[in-house]
């Protein structure tokens, strides 16, 4: 995506993040006190995960997780973790927890629609495949997201969650970045969106159904 339709992308995504955040302020307040409420620690989650050209930037989440666990930081978490909270485990299964990355998309390290943002390990495993991947801004949604919307669940059943991630799944979610690269427009853009709010509001048991 080149020219007038990457200004008018960053346009949408501003806008689109600025009202979004406006009238989602009630609902940060009300989940605020819940996620306080329900366990110790801070409101949100900060994490390292690399951006457009490379450069590292702190994705934001709502906590659903225990304050101490610090495996977060590897980037995986399985469903039936102990460490979520009643709490996380409600947003995570709305995908709720994910909402305060629409202040990642207005300082512009993010967008509404893009390949999701790695870890530095996982992106520093297949440098080839991410130096395309990394040429625009990572997105809240994706083809992938649609594709895996189900990862932690299907996840959880193997021994070993991180070896399948990285010999199955972030390979495939490579090859979907790669076919979003590809094919990239704001018509796709919008489709995305749309089958991602399918996905979550019209049919939430989806979500916890296994590949």
């Amino acid at each position: 995506m080149v020219g007038y339709q990457a200004v008018t992308k960053r346009i949408i995504d501003f806008i689109v993040a600025l009202s979004a955040l406006i009238l989602l302020i009630p609902f940060f307040v009300v989940v605020s006190i819940w996620i306080k409420r329900d366990s110790e620690g801070p409101v949100f989650f900060k994490g390292e995960r690399m951006g457009r050209d490379g450069r590292p930037f702190n994705i934001l989440k709502l906590r659903t997780m225990d304050a101490g666990a610090t495996k977060m930081e590897a980037g995986l978490t399985v469903a039936g973790d102990a460490r979520i909270t009643s709490a996380g485990a409600y947003l995570r299964r709305f995908k709720l927890d994910e909402l305060p990355q629409l202040y990642n998309v207005l300082r512009g390290e993010m967008s509404l629609v893009g390949p999701r943002p790695e870890i530095r390990k996982y992106v520093a495993m297949f440098p080839a495949d991410f130096k395309k991947i990394l040429t625009i801004r990572p997105g809240i949604t994706d083809l992938a997201s649609i594709r895996f919307r189900n990862e932690s669940e299907f996840l959880a059943r193997h021994n070993d969650p991180e070896d399948e991630y990285v010999r199955h799944i972030l390979p495939e979610k490579i090859k979907l970045a790669h076919e979003y690269l590809a094919h990239a427009s704001l018509i796709n853009d919008f489709a995305i969106i749309a089958k991602t709010l399918a996905l979550i509001f019209k049919n939430p048991a989806a979500i916890r159904e296994g590949l």
